[in-house]
């Protein structure tokens, strides 16, 4: 999608994935086939291009410094490397960003991990983590045997589980210099895994502003070139506290392919070329639903029930169970009213 994105504005794309069977590489002029890692064909990336953007974590941080020299990379490697580690982002949005976090501590031996379990926690390790991967939830002793053996994989942060009523995110993007936000997202995750996504978020506009200052404040400080998602907790008395960063278009802001009159895709190239952003404007009221492996059959048969529902298919060879395939996003005047046609579906049960 960013790919498609670049090449609607007349730019040529150079893709490099260790598949060569990716879903970029329909929609790219070139592709290189390596490890993300690979310094050689990297350097054969940066000679052959303007600018390189990342899209997502597990790039080499290490690997780009290698050939930072040769060519821009605006989104910077610092983002990558604080992304792409729970310690240096929760140390970067504490001591720099100064944003609320749920209170956490460094765990880098079973030692350091509680005795018995006295509060709710979650232990994570601190690179290598998604959708719920590299993950213990820690509410009841039994766990603590799960926790362990994290700990014996990986340095952990351990954090305290916020009690909230929402989860919401912020989709920013940045110039370098000017930043504009999209229309605030709330959001269902199921088995940690983005489930749907509303907006606009179904919250009051001083809360809305709230997060939207919070998210510029961030992408201020990484002086922020291209997309960033900024996950958040909200609880029932109005606080927010960040959760995490996802350094280029999120999962969560695919409604604005059809919602907003400028998509997160687009305003990345254009923040990562350094051209004036608009502020997206929301064109209609949108719910996104991802299509996960089990979900693929069933969601090609809407076409006849709900022909306005947009479908987006990513191009993925193996509908593997829980492996997110595309999404669904469904515009719509009556967010009760939608909700209880998804239900009718039975598709997400």
């Amino acid at each position: 999608m960013m790919a498609i994105a670049a090449q609607y504005m007349g730019h040529k794309v150079i893709t490099l994935d260790p598949n060569p069977n990716c879903s970029a590489a329909k929609v790219s002029d070139e592709l290189i086939v390596a490890p993300y890692d690979d310094v050689e064909n990297l350097l054969r990336l940066a000679y052959a291009c303007d600018v390189i953007t990342y899209e997502f974590e597990n790039v080499s941080a290490k690997a780009l410094h290698e050939i930072e020299g040769c060519v821009r990379i605006p989104q910077g490697i610092r983002l990558l490397e604080i992304t792409q580690n729970r310690r240096f982002e929760k140390e970067f949005l504490t001591n720099e960003a100064k944003v609320n976090v749920a209170p956490w501590q460094l765990v880098d031996s079973a030692e350091k991990l509680p005795e018995i379990i006295t509060r709710k926690q979650v232990l994570k390790t601190t690179t290598g983590g998604y959708d719920g991967h590299g993950q213990v939830v820690l509410n009841a002793d039994e766990n603590l045997s799960a926790a362990k053996s994290l700990t014996e994989l990986s340095e952990c942060v351990l954090e305290d589980f916020i009690s909230f009523e929402r989860e919401i995110s912020v989709i920013i993007s940045g110039n370098g210099h000017e930043y504009v936000v999209f229309p605030l997202a709330e959001n269902e995750h199921r088995e940690n895994i983005l489930h749907q996504t509303i907006s606009p978020a179904r919250i009051s506009a001083e809360i809305t502003e709230n997060a939207y200052k919070i998210a510029t404040s961030i992408a201020e400080k990484l002086e922020l070139s291209g997309v960033l998602c900024v996950e958040m907790f909200l609880t029932a008395d109005g606080q927010i506290y960040v959760n995490e960063l996802a350094p280029r278009p999120h999962n969560s802001g695919h409604f604005t392919i059809e919602a907003c009159d400028f998509n997160q895709f687009d305003l990345h190239i254009k923040g990562i070329l350094g051209e004036d952003l608009p502020e997206p404007k929301l064109l209609k009221a949108a719910i996104m639903l991802n299509v996960l492996g089990q979900h693929v059959e069933a969601v090609k048969n809407l076409n006849h029930e709900h022909s306005d529902w947009h479908q987006h298919d990513y191009g993925k060879a193996d509908a593997k169970h829980n492996r997110k395939m595309g999404h669904v996003t469904i515009l719509t005047n009556d967010f009760d009213q939608t909700i209880n046609e998804i239900k009718a579906t039975k598709i997400w049960d």
